[in-house]
């Protein structure tokens, strides 16, 4: 029976390396772009809220897009006209073209660690690579046409201001010809809030009725969609008091409004709501005013693969020589816990959950806290996040006590136990009604060991996922080789961890889940030290899933990001230590270095 486990576990390993190495060699082929894909379009929304109009593509100075996105981008930026942005967090520039908020770069955040690094481009005008924007408009109601209102194509005129800063405003102006002249008044904050207002005078002799709106646009998913189960990504929402998420693969499969020629879902909201795209770090986010009703869409046009929210407000009548506006706000920025609490305790209601804080909110919220504050004490995260999981553990540890007294405990009946077995031979309820008696009698619980562990899950679950989310993790150093906690560790047995005068794999490579770096080896021997505390299983088959487990789960997670495994490696640690001081507590002396040689002992045929 022993060999055949080792002769399956052995063809399982093989054939893993079969198909790795087969990977590295016949790498799937690079997808096709289609040259004669469709041209991307946009649509603009009534004042009815859900009458549609295909608009024409923004105007571009006639330039093809070229394969390099930053290339693409600055081609796209020529096409119009434009007021810049500067902030001291923000860099930018607004198109006159449809006024649009289309070029948006984060100054305190970079590409990567490199010393020529560019900064993260959060927006981008269309005609580049990835078109991500955010405009506003009006849509007609009564009488007037889209000709007569402000949209995505509209060439709109400076009426005061040379550049957005947190000082000077700026307004746009438009005058249809018609009698409506239209304004648009677009402030800044110091951090990501823009705040706009829209306004429209009507100097003709009729009354004339229309609808503000503001649109986030998206074309295509963004290229560093993390697609992980604990992470949301995309639509993310606060309608009526409820928070409400949207994956961007679930987007396309809303149910298809006739009425919005797209994939949709339209809710009506009373007051209190917003509407935007989350990524992992960022957020471009539609915010009306506190009491303001509104109705908030999500839509995919699969046509031009458009993925878009908007928040559409009311329609309104504007008298002869009246003057009508309405204000509201878009945050288009870094998700900074402190940041979007501060804009939470100005009036935004449960702006905080736009982080995606998971199913134990309740234990993530403060712990995400705690970490945040140690961080800023000890100006380290790597050495914050050992902080934090030593005083995660040390609250914990009257539950870890009892889990392994209990435990211990068990052991100490052992001997019992397998007496009992013998004499029940073949009769299992025999053996059950024995061991029943034996618990009773010994006043032992076999499920208090158990219920521990159980309560402990959530909050080593919501301590992961505070990890994996934060912000505060990206680029952020450890020591040494360890220079960003949010990526795999660098180092690798290809290049004997530096010393060889190689390049490690790529870590998006096949051979990056083989050569693995320092912090996942050191998970491996952490995991299989916590393993040596007990002796190894006599049943054949459980000790050979039991010895494979560490290393299994060492090149499984060699590509999670080095804080988490930090983590892990401080958990395992900790344990380690607590679960030898209480089984010495109990009488029980770990043969650690015993078992140790006991798992390297070579089996004799009278063992097996």
């Amino acid at each position: 029976m022993d060999d055949q486990n080792r002769n399956l576990i052995l063809a399982t390993a093989l054939s893993f390396v079969v198909i790795l190495v087969w990977f590295v060699l016949f790498p799937p082929p690079e997808p096709e772009t289609d040259p004669n894909a469709p041209a991307i379009v946009e649509q603009q929304p009534s004042a009815t809220g859900t009458d549609m109009a295909v608009l024409p593509p923004a105007a571009t100075d006639g330039t093809a897009a070229t394969p390099d996105a930053d290339t693409a981008t600055e081609v796209a930026l020529t096409g119009a006209a434009r007021l810049p942005i500067e902030t001291p967090e923000l860099e930018g520039s607004i198109s006159l073209i449809g006024g649009r908020i289309d070029d948006l770069l984060l100054r305190g955040y970079f590409e990567t660690l490199e010393d020529d690094s560019p900064n993260v481009r959060l927006l981008s005008p269309v005609g580049s690579d990835e078109p991500y924007y955010a405009l506003y408009g009006w849509a007609p109601g009564g009488e007037l046409s889209f000709e007569e209102v402000p949209g995505a194509n509209t060439e709109w005129s400076v009426e005061e201001g040379e550049t957005l800063t947190p000082e000077t405003p700026v307004t746009l102006s438009w005058d249809n010809g018609a009698g409506l002249i239209f304004r648009r008044t677009i402030a800044i904050d110091a951090n990501f809030m823009f705040t706009v207002t829209q306004s429209v005078e009507n100097t003709g002799e009729g009354s004339v009725r229309l609808a503000p709106y503001g649109i986030v646009a998206r074309h295509g998913l963004p290229d560093d969609l993390q697609n992980f189960f604990i992470l949301h990504e995309g639509v993310v929402r606060k309608v009526d008091g409820e928070l409400d998420e949207i994956g961007y693969n679930d987007i396309p499969d809303l149910d298809f409004v006739q009425r919005e020629a797209a994939a949709a879902e339209v809710v009506e909201v009373a007051e209190n709501g917003w509407i935007g795209f989350t990524d992992k770090y960022w957020m471009t986010t539609l915010i009306p005013g506190a009491d303001q009703p509104f109705t908030s869409v999500t839509k995919y046009v699969e046509a031009s693969d458009i993925y878009q929210t908007e928040a559409r407000l009311p329609a309104m009548t504007v008298e002869a020589g009246q003057t009508a506006q309405v204000t509201t706000q878009l945050f288009a920025g870094a998700k900074e816990w402190e940041t979007i609490r501060n804009y939470q305790e100005a009036g935004i209601d449960r702006f905080i959950d736009s982080i995606d804080w998971g199913w134990f909110f309740f234990i993530t919220k403060p712990m995400f806290w705690l970490l945040h504050n140690l961080n800023m004490l000890i100006g380290n995260m790597g050495i914050a996040i050992i902080a934090l999981t030593i005083i995660v553990k040390a609250v914990l540890f009257p539950l870890a006590y009892k889990s392994y007294a209990s435990m211990a405990r068990m052991r100490e009946l052992q001997p019992q136990m397998e007496k009992l077995k013998e004499r029940a031979g073949d009769d299992r309820q025999k053996l059950q009604q024995e061991m029943m008696e034996l618990y009773k009698r010994e006043k032992v619980n076999p499920a208090s060991g158990c219920l521990p562990i159980l309560l402990q899950i959530p909050i080593f679950f919501s301590l992961y996922k505070v990890i994996f989310v934060t912000l505060e993790l990206r680029h952020a150093p450890f020591f040494g080789w360890l220079n960003d906690l949010s990526t795999p560790d660098p180092s690798s047995i290809f290049n004997l961890f530096g010393l060889l005068p190689w390049d490690a794999p790529d870590p998006t490579s096949i051979l990056a889940l083989i050569f693995i770096g320092v912090l996942p080896i050191l998970l491996g021997i952490s995991m299989w030290l916590q393993q040596k505390l007990n002796p190894q299983p006599t049943d054949p088959t459980q000790a050979a899933i039991f010895a494979w487990l560490p290393w299994v789960f060492m090149f499984m997670l060699g590509s999670f990001a080095s804080g988490l495994l930090v983590y892990w490696i401080a958990n395992n640690t900790i344990t380690f230590t607590q679960q030898y001081i209480i089984m010495r507590s109990h009488g029980y002396k770990p043969d650690l270095f015993g078992n140790i040689r006991s798992s390297f002992k070579r089996k004799t045929p009278q063992d097996k």
